[in-house]
């Protein structure tokens, strides 16, 4: 019998001429700045940063631990908000968005992809898929159960549906969790360290299947990496150090 932590092959993403990215900004972000105060300390995590991403970009972001990568990531995806700045999502200012619209955002454009794969070890690897699709308005348990049946099916592991976030390698996990953005059909994808927690070929294996979702399908991808090979990888490399983008 097939060991249950062998890794399974990605399937192939559809063949065809690479989608390009456009010249049409999908995110924007204007003097941001954030600022995290104690009483006796104040600590600049992001220092009047300019940022545009365009549509169908797969972009890079390096720098050393502590420089602002992950907190610029959670501004982005609408998971915390700056000092001050403006940040703007297909030209729309997220400021002028109500708590409820912003959180239709997060759950409707933005896929989030971890490195520590944020996976719930009691459910099967097909219900971690379906769970944020809980949450969609208007998705019924069948559409939910399909989307995530495809999903998972996109990442090579239509046979481990029923298999559980511990009887799984550590690629395998990111692919769940890889899956589990996909299944919300995002138009962005927020990846921090996705593989970081992996060695070099299960990293490869995540990169190129990354790499695959936006030149064949065209999402646009924001990815934080410590991997100067990885990140060569990618259309733009955004390199930050304390806090300010430095190229």
């Amino acid at each position: 019998m097939e060991n249950m932590l062998t890794q399974t092959a990605a399937r192939p993403l559809p063949t065809g001429a690479p989608l390009t990215a456009t010249s049409q900004p999908v995110i924007h972000l204007r003097d941001i700045e954030k600022v995290y105060q104690t009483k006796t300390i104040e600590t600049v995590a992001l220092n009047r940063v300019n940022l545009t991403i365009n549509k169908g970009e797969f972009v890079s972001i390096m720098g050393p631990s502590g420089c602002g990568k992950s907190t610029l990531l959670s501004i982005i995806g609408l998971l915390d908000e700056p000092t001050s700045g403006v940040i703007e999502l297909d030209g729309r200012p997220v400021q002028s968005y109500s708590d409820k619209e912003l959180a239709y955002l997060r759950n409707q454009k933005i896929g989030f992809v971890f490195q520590s794969y944020h996976l719930i070890n009691d459910l099967s690897v097909l219900d971690n898929v379906e769970l944020p699709l809980l949450y969609r308005a208007g998705v019924g348990g069948k559409e939910r159960r399909e989307r995530a049946y495809a999903a998972l099916d996109k990442v090579g592991l239509s046979a481990r549906t029923n298999h559980f976030p511990s009887q799984l390698s550590g690629g395998q996990r990111q692919r769940v969790a890889i899956a589990r953005a996909l299944a919300g059909r995002p138009e962005i994808i927020l990846a921090d360290e996705p593989t970081g927690n992996l060695d070099s070929v299960m990293g490869e294996e995540i990169m190129d299947l990354l790499l695959g979702l936006n030149q064949q399908e065209g999402t646009t991808i924001v990815m934080v990496t410590h991997d100067e090979q990885q990140a060569h990888k990618t259309q733009r490399l955004i390199r930050f150090f304390d806090g300010s983008q430095v190229s």
